[in-house]
C-alpha cells in the first residue's frame, strides 16, 4: 500500500502544480505583461516568467505520469473488476492525452514567441502592430489554449477526486457486486 500512496501522491501533485500553474500565469502573469511599460518589456516579462515555469511545469507533468502509470499498475485489478472503474480510468487517461497535447502545442507556440526575445507586443497573448507575424500569431493562439490547459488539467484533478471515492470500502464492495450481478 505504500507504493500505491506515494503514486497517489506523485499523480496528484503533478497534476494540481499542472493545473495550478497554467491557470497562474492565464491569470497573473499574462495578463500583468502589460504593465511592463513598453511593449519591448511586455514581451520580455511574459518570456521571462514562462520560461522559468516550463522546466517547473515539465517535473509536475512527468510526476503527474509516473503517478498515473504507477496507480494503472497498481490498480489493474480494480479496473478489471470494479464497477466504474474502467470508465474513470479512460476518462482519465484522455484528459492527459489532451492535455499533454495541448500543452506541447502551447510550448510549441510559446517557443516561437520566446525566441524573438524582447520582441513588441502588447502583452504575453496580445500582439501588437509591431510584432512579427509568426510571432502574433502565435500569441493569438496562445490567448486561447492559455484557458484550455487549465480546463483540461482541472478536469484531471476533479476526476482523480472522484477516483479517490472509488477507493473507499463501501465504494469498492459495491462496484464489485455490481459488475458480479451484471
Amino acid at each position: 500500500m505504500a507504493r500505491a500512496t506515494i503514486f497517489h501522491q506523485l499523480h496528484d501533485l503533478g497534476g494540481a502544480a499542472w493545473f495550478g500553474g497554467t491557470l497562474a500565469n492565464a491569470v497573473a502573469l499574462n495578463p500583468a505583461s502589460k504593465s511592463a511599460g513598453d511593449q519591448e518589456s511586455a514581451g520580455a516579462v511574459a518570456n521571462a516568467g514562462w520560461d522559468r515555469w516550463t522546466p517547473v511545469n515539465a517535473a509536475a507533468i512527468g510526476a503527474h505520469l509516473v503517478g498515473a502509470a504507477g496507480l494503472l499498475r497498481h490498480d489493474l485489478g480494480r479496473v478489471r473488476a470494479q464497477q466504474g472503474v474502467p470508465t474513470m480510468a479512460i476518462t482519465k487517461t484522455a484528459l492527459t492525452a489532451a492535455a499533454l497535447g495541448v500543452t506541447g502545442w502551447a510550448r510549441l507556440l510559446g517557443s516561437t514567441v520566446s525566441d524573438h526575445g524582447a520582441v513588441a507586443a502588447a502583452g504575453a497573448t496580445e500582439p501588437s502592430s509591431a510584432t512579427p507575424p509568426d510571432v502574433a500569431s502565435a500569441q493569438r493562439m496562445l490567448a486561447r489554449l492559455q484557458w484550455v490547459i487549465p480546463a483540461l488539467t482541472g478536469a484531471i484533478v476533479a476526476t482523480s477526486a472522484f477516483a479517490a471515492e472509488q477507493y473507499r470500502p463501501a465504494e469498492v464492495g459495491r462496484g464489485l457486486l455490481q459488475r458480479i450481478a451484471g
